[in-house]
């Protein structure tokens, strides 16, 4: 039994052509002047099927890109060359474990939980100690600070954080740029908590 649906046809909606003279349903969407980005979605534009086929002939994909990045983009293993956090050689930054230190994938698994539960029972003690909120403790962990931490412990450590993850200070690297948001952000925090005050 065939489908009579035809695929990528919207037919739910009562729209016109888009192309300039053109009198037939829009039912079929194409890209529009605004892609996807950061402000939000895109645009569409709607055609009817005549002209979302003379539209798909003249689009480029390729447009703007140069020949190494359009035969990259051309290989079947397109898409499929990125790389687990877990296997490279950054692995292990963080608290997480690397899985080429394991023989057995389920040891590798086992000492990323133990990892978790640590970290959560030292925040819950923080968190216990009545000095801090459970965000500032979550804040004190991420900085690799304890109970004991002062004011002046806690610039020093947040100086040695941003030196080490800047990417100045890794050649230009972003590989660490998270990581540095997530100390800027706790130690914004932690410098208003009235312990440190």
């Amino acid at each position: 039994m065939r489908s009579t649906k035809f695929h990528g046809r919207h037919e739910e909606e009562d729209r016109a052509c888009d192309a300039p003279g053109c009198r037939e349903a829009g039912e079929f969407r194409a890209p529009g002047r605004q892609p996807n980005g950061f402000d939000g979605p895109g645009t569409w534009r709607w055609f009817c099927l005549q002209h979302v086929r003379e539209f798909n002939d003249g689009y480029d994909w390729f447009e703007g890109m140069n020949a190494e990045e359009i035969l990259r983009a051309q290989s079947p293993a397109s898409g499929w060359k990125t790389e687990s956090p877990s296997f490279r050689p950054t692995a292990g930054v963080d608290g997480m474990p690397r899985w080429a230190d394991f023989e057995d994938p389920l040891d590798a698994i086992s000492a990323r939980a133990n990892g978790i539960k640590s970290r959560a029972q030292r925040e819950a003690k923080m968190a216990m100690d009545g000095r801090f909120s459970k965000e500032e403790a979550v804040a004190l962990e991420t900085m690799g600070l304890g109970l004991n931490a002062d004011r002046q412990r806690l610039r020093r450590r947040y100086s040695e954080l941003v030196r080490r993850y800047h990417p100045d200070r890794n050649g230009g690297d972003r590989k660490y740029e998270a990581r540095l948001g997530r100390v800027v952000e706790a130690y914004q925090l932690l410098r208003k908590s009235r312990v440190f005050a």
